[in-house]
């Protein structure tokens, strides 16, 4: 099997995998997607569960999407993952789309029932599910700032409203694109809950002096941004505003730290990256696919966790 398959590729499918065995029938499709770390714990889940197929990486470029999801359709996948950048766009390519996709405005998980791809998104549920494991609370119980509102932010503050968190705060660089994803969770704050100096839910500008108003009132910060890929990217929130008292989830993955966490636990912190966030979204994946439960502590032994 080969790290990485094309669009090349799957036109040209049969002659490409004739020595690939068990067949492809699942897939992450990005760009890029050679970091991907979704084919090392969907393979140990299709292994361990005794399904005879195996999940690969498709380097595909936009332009080229639409083209690959409709050959991975008519190949007779089982369904596949979506990564950047085609979440956006697979709202437009599948036939159903699930309320809690449609809501988000992305996809991550297709699933195929026949000719039809169906379209889910495991973002939300899969951070929740982390947060739970790496710090033994649930949303309901913590006050939050989520950094970024584009589809991961998105999908977590759905996610936190939707489980009735005690308090939400919004951080973009584009504010009116936080107080606009604000006002649509609006509905889910309206009862009281907690009485204090500042608002249940609030957009707020991505300055330093408005983030470290908010760290008094905060209990758990999400970088839901891009912010720390690269070695030249500045930090998503300064060091010197992280405190102890406040947790750290940062969504990228990395083996050991990202530099978000390495200076939270610096601070004091508890800190904890996104690989457990893709363990969950890929076992709700596997549940969806398969309509069973997913080997979740065998995924998590594949991603060293």
């Amino acid at each position: 099997m080969k790290e990485i398959y094309t669009l090349a590729d799957l036109k040209d499918w049969e002659k490409t995998t004739r020595n690939v065995d068990p067949p492809i029938r699942l897939g992450v499709l990005g760009d890029p997607v050679e970091h991907s770390l979704s084919p090392k714990m969907q393979n140990a889940a299709l292994k361990q569960s005794k399904i005879d197929m195996q999940y690969a990486r498709f380097h595909i470029l936009p332009n080229e999407f639409p083209e690959a999801l409709n050959l991975v359709r008519e190949l007779h996948f089982v369904g596949v993952n979506l990564t950047v950048p085609h979440k956006i766009a697979a709202l437009d390519q599948v036939d159903d789309v699930d309320p809690d996709a449609r809501r988000i405005g992305a996809v991550n998980t297709i699933s195929f029932d026949g000719k039809r791809a169906r379209g889910f998104n495991t973002d939300g549920r899969g951070f929740s599910r982390a947060i739970r494991d790496e710090f033994s609370v649930d949303l309901r119980d913590l006050r939050v700032l989520v950094l970024g509102a584009g589809g991961a932010g998105r999908a977590i503050a759905m996610q936190c409203a939707k489980e009735n968190c005690e308090r939400l705060a919004i951080a973009n660089r584009n504010f009116a694109k936080a107080k606009q994803l604000a006002d649509e969770l609006r509905e889910f704050f309206a009862g009281p809950k907690v009485f204090g100096p500042v608002p249940r839910l609030q957009a707020i500008a991505w300055e330093e002096g408005a983030i470290r108003f908010q760290i008094a009132n905060i209990d758990l910060i999400v970088n839901a941004t891009p912010l720390g890929l690269n070695q030249s990217d500045p930090p998503a929130i300064p060091a010197r505003l992280l405190a102890p008292h406040v947790m750290i989830y940062d969504t990228l993955y990395a083996q050991g730290r990202t530099p978000l966490t390495a200076a939270a636990i610096e601070a004091g912190a508890r800190a904890a990256n996104g690989l457990s966030m893709l363990l969950y979204q890929g076992a709700f994946s596997f549940a969806i696919w398969f309509e069973r439960e997913a080997p979740i502590e065998v995924m998590k032994k594949a991603l060293d966790l």
